[in-house]
This record gives structure tokens, sequence and C-alpha cells, in this order.
């Protein structure tokens, strides 16, 4: 692992500014009560949010689109997203599972992934919903980031993952002069790292972890489908806002194009075909289905996890169902 380095938030924020001119940079900006990655120009750099979770938009918008043409989706010069969490960076595994399977490669998001810089960010802090630690992750990058950045007071450090990472810290070194970070340094960043870690897996102790999930899903009767699911308002938007939720829809086009649409499970006539058969029709049904497809049908035919803990859905939910309220019951009952 390559050693980390550091410089000032000053040199840093001045960096940015430099680097923007020849990347899209996206960082997360903070707006009232939430943060999201907006691209960076020289007046909102100085507002950007360090360590702390979680933008609202998951990093798979980046690399499949709410909606994209995927005849001329590649013409977009290189671009650096900044700030990441953990829980995204691990997400990136399913996807990549789906869409880079070696018969079925989607040559649309291998480009959008070899063409993006992921800049991972450590979590110092946690919100109400964040549950990695429950499904296996950390609270900090361990995977699928080319650089990890820390901030301890007014110092930046950075360390690189991957070769697209020593060639990002090339290019920074040649602008800025970088200094090898001290151990006490790194201590106390591995310090901050353990004690969120701590704190997450002891505020989550009661929620059942990945594999058992899918066993008690596998189990729960439809009453339990029913009382949750009556809040309900098929609004899609835990399934769209979810880092590894992927369906969509196949438009075409006038001149052989193709548009790409997420679509969502959770939306009514999701599974409508032809003569008007439709599987999900029930809402308390194609409730259950989304929570089988995550925990139980994906486990079967990936290796990767397909929640990742980030507590998306239960924040962007309108009927206010928290999916871990559910599991916990569960649990208890098994």
């Amino acid at each position: 692992m390559s050693k980390i380095v550091k410089l000032s938030q000053e040199n840093w924020s001045d960096l940015l500014t430099g680097m923007a001119k020849d990347y899209h940079i996206y960082a997360p900006i903070q707006y009232s009560n939430q943060q999201d990655y907006e691209l960076l120009n020289e007046y909102n750099i100085k507002d950007i949010v360090y360590n702390h979770p979680k933008p609202a938009t998951p990093l798979k918008t980046f690399l499949l689109p709410i909606k994209q043409n995927l005849v001329k989706d590649n013409r977009f010069k290189p671009s650096v997203i900044l700030g990441i969490p953990a829980c995204d960076l691990s997400a990136v595994n399913i996807l990549s599972e789906i869409y880079l399977d070696k018969d079925f490669k989607d040559s649309a998001y291998e480009h959008r992934l070899e063409n993006y810089i992921f800049i991972g960010s450590d979590c110092y802090s946690m919100q109400e919903h964040c549950h990695c630690t429950s499904y296996g992750f950390k609270p900090y990058p361990t995977e699928n980031a080319d650089i990890v950045l820390s901030r301890l007071d007014s110092t930046v450090f950075l360390q690189s993952l991957t070769p697209k990472g020593d060639k990002l810290i090339g290019l920074i070194e040649s602008k800025v002069a970088l200094v090898k970070a001290l151990e006490e340094e790194i201590n106390q960043i591995n310090d901050k790292r353990e004690r969120i870690t701590h704190q997450l897996i002891e505020k989550n102790k009661d929620i059942p972890d990945y594999t058992k999930t899918g066993e008690l899903i596998k189990q729960a009767k439809e009453e339990i489908w029913k009382r949750y699911a009556d809040t309900c308002v098929s609004c899609g938007a835990c399934a769209t806002i979810c880092p590894t939720c992927t369906c969509f829809l196949l438009i075409d086009r006038p001149g052989f194009e193709k548009v790409r649409q997420l679509d969502a499970c959770q939306l009514p006539a999701f599974a409508h075909v032809a003569a008007g058969e439709d599987p999900l029709h029930e809402l308390h049904v194609r409730f259950k289905n989304r929570y089988m497809c995550k925990y139980v049908w994906k486990p079967e035919k990936f290796d990767s996890v397909a929640c990742t803990g980030c507590g998306r859905c239960i924040e962007a939910c309108i009927g206010k169902i928290n999916k871990n309220e559910l599991f916990v019951e569960l649990n208890r009952e098994d």
C-alpha cells in the first residue's frame, strides 16, 4: 500500500481551483440539512464537505445516469468525483458484476468507470440510518477508490490505491509540495476510523447481518409485508436512491438510438406484461419483491452484497418505512 502524503487545506483548495480547468470535479456541498454533489468552481470550493456522510445522490448516478443515450454517451472529458463514502464505493462491486459480465459487457458503463477518478472519503460521524457495518463494510474506503482522502484540522491527507490514483498524485506533486504523513497523524486517522466503526456496530447491534436477513425475508409471513407496506405510496424513491438498484427501461429512438432510463420495481405496472398480467400488482407483493431481490435473489446470482447500509432508502421514504425496523422485528420473531 502506498504512503500517505499531506498538504495544507489552503494548498488543497488552490489545487482544486487549478484542476477544475482540466477536469470536471464533483464534490459534496452542504445545502440546508443535507449535502450533495456539485460541479466545482472557484466559488464553491470553500463549501466542500469533508469526512461527513453522505451525499444525497448515490455514486451509481454517475455510472448509470437516470437517462442515458447509449449511442452517444461517450463524449465527456475525464472527471474526478471527490468525497465518495465507503458505502457507495462498495456498491460498485455489484454494479460491475452486473454490467461488466464477460458475456454481456456494458460498454457505456465501462467507459464511464474508466474515465472517472474516485476520491473516497472517511466518515468521521454517522447519520441516523447509517448501518454499513451490519453488512460487513467499514465507514472508510477499503476498495474501488483511486485515492482515499482524510482530513485532520486544516491538513488534507491523501493515499493512492490504484495506478489512476498514482497518476493523479503525481500531477498534484508537480504543482504542490507534498509531505509524508507522520506516524502520529496516521494513528489519529486510524483512531477516528476505529471510533466510528465501534459506534456504528453498537448502534446497529440488533440489525441482523446480510445472510440472516435473507433467511428471515424468505420465512416472513404475508401479514408483516401488508403491515409495513400500508404507508407505501409506490413512488419508487427507495429503489431510485439506492446505490445498487439498477433496473431500467430501454427505449428505441429514430436513427437506431437507444436510451436507457432508470426504472424501479416499486412503481405501479413495473411488471405489467401483455394481456394485462402483472405479478406485482398488489402493493405488498411489490413491496416484498424489492427485499427478495436485494437479500435473496441477488446473493444467489452474484458474489457481491446488494445492500451497503447507506440508509438512503429509509431517509427518502415518503411513507416513513424503516427497513431496519422490519428486519429487527423479523429477527425477534424468529
